[in-house]
């Protein structure tokens, strides 16, 4: 079954969209720094994320300087929400670049 998922990569892009796998995100000769899954919440208007991905495991936010977003999502606040329920609000946090 397809589910919202999203990862980041090597070169600080998010991806997301409803697939099966998180590899599927994936394009050719890149590497993944984790992922989770995702919700658009249409009352406050915003695109939160979550969780961790099976196979790469939590988001390795750590590891990148500079987030390149879907230009689709130019605006919208993005948070991630961590297990503990802390939430990182990654449109502040990052230099933001959009594709």
């Amino acid at each position: 079954m397809k589910h919202p998922k999203f990862i980041i990569t090597n070169r600080g892009y998010l991806r997301l969209d409803i697939v099966y796998l998180h590899r599927d995100l994936l394009m050719p000769h890149e590497d993944c720094l984790g992922g989770g899954f995702y919700e658009y919440d249409y009352v406050v208007d915003k695109l939160m994320l979550s969780g961790k991905s099976f196979d790469y495991g939590y988001p390795q936010w750590s590891k990148i300087d500079v987030l390149k977003i879907p230009e689709a999502f130019k605006g919208v606040p993005i948070v991630y929400r961590d297990p503990r329920g802390d939430e990182l609000i990654l449109t502040e946090h990052f230099t933001i670049e959009y594709y």
